[in-house]
């Protein structure tokens, strides 16, 4: 009975000393001791932001994600967009503003400014916007799509129905996806595109969000099941690094009957495809020239 009771009374002066070490350092921090304690200042947003979050990587990120309005040839077209410069350099799909010269840029604090359309790659479906008098926006760091892996936890950061600013969070289903998508200005806009307001594309033969019509063109896409909804194109998927692995480009809606899009619904049912990042960055000088 007595090793019991010394084991005991060991485990209380082991509960003291660390009680006593935290009581302690308490009163060093309270008396704002000059030699042991240092001072953070606070991040903007939730305090429980920690590295390696959603919440981290939507506070990071979401300053370099913009809502895209361009007329286009067919009507309004609305999408996302990402700021890769601190001059205005922003990138987004082909089918956000094709057939556009310039678009209307909104940032995350509502500040609406004009971009001018530098160059277009509708074989890779993507974009180059320049704003006018821009010169200290926060650019996005641009990530190794070749390194993502199935199963990595990613981020989607746009303006899905024009809900600026939205965030939501999945994995990569997949890689190396084929999607099909019209090269040309048509029917492509978010919000004027298919029957359910969504811009087509083909997937495995199928089509979906309405007809892909005339000429096409095919990529490899990364999957994920990120919620992505009419108005994400162009927008950022993002590692939890913090990094661009890929541009949100075309998702399958709920309803779906048949390769076609039902018009009574709409919402996403966490099949989305992005356009890889190396993809796009292999594109940045040609668009950088307006001849891609």
């Amino acid at each position: 009975m007595r090793k019991p009771a010394a084991l005991l009374a060991a485990v209380a002066v082991a509960a003291a000393v660390v009680g006593g070490g935290t009581a302690f350092g308490m009163e060093k921090l309270l008396n704002g001791d000059a030699g042991t304690s240092t001072s953070v200042p606070a991040a903007k947003g939730s305090a429980a932001a920690a590295k390696g979050t959603v919440a981290r990587v939507a506070q990071d990120v979401s300053p370099s994600v913009v809502e895209i309005k361009a007329a286009t040839g067919s009507g309004q077209s609305t999408g996302s967009g990402v700021v890769i410069t601190k001059d205005g350099e922003i990138v987004t799909n082909n089918h956000v503003v094709s057939g556009a010269d310039t678009a209307k840029v909104t940032f995350t604090g509502g500040k609406t400014m004009t971009a001018d359309v530098v160059g277009t790659d509708s074989d890779r479906d993507l974009a180059l916007l320049k704003v006018r008098g821009a010169d200290d926006l926060k650019p996005a760091a641009l990530g190794d799509s070749n390194a993502v892996g199935v199963g990595d936890q990613v981020v989607a950061i746009g303006s899905p129905e024009g809900l600026s600013g939205t965030v939501t969070s999945g994995i990569v289903s997949a890689k190396d996806r084929d999607v099909t998508v019209q090269k040309e200005d048509g029917d492509q806009g978010q919000g004027q595109g298919g029957s359910d307001g969504g811009w087509p594309f083909e997937y495995k033969g199928d089509e979906f969000n309405g007809g892909v019509k005339g000429e096409t063109t095919t990529y490899k896409a990364i999957q994920t099941d990120a919620s992505l909804n009419p108005g994400n194109s162009g927008g950022a998927l993002v590692n939890m690094a913090g990094q661009i692995i890929g541009i949100n480009s075309a998702m399958l809606p709920a309803g779906s009957q048949g390769g076609q899009a039902s018009q009574s619904s709409s919402g996403s049912v966490g099949l989305g495809f992005a356009i890889p990042v190396n993809d796009l960055k292999k594109d940045l000088g040609k668009l950088r020239d307006g001849n891609a």
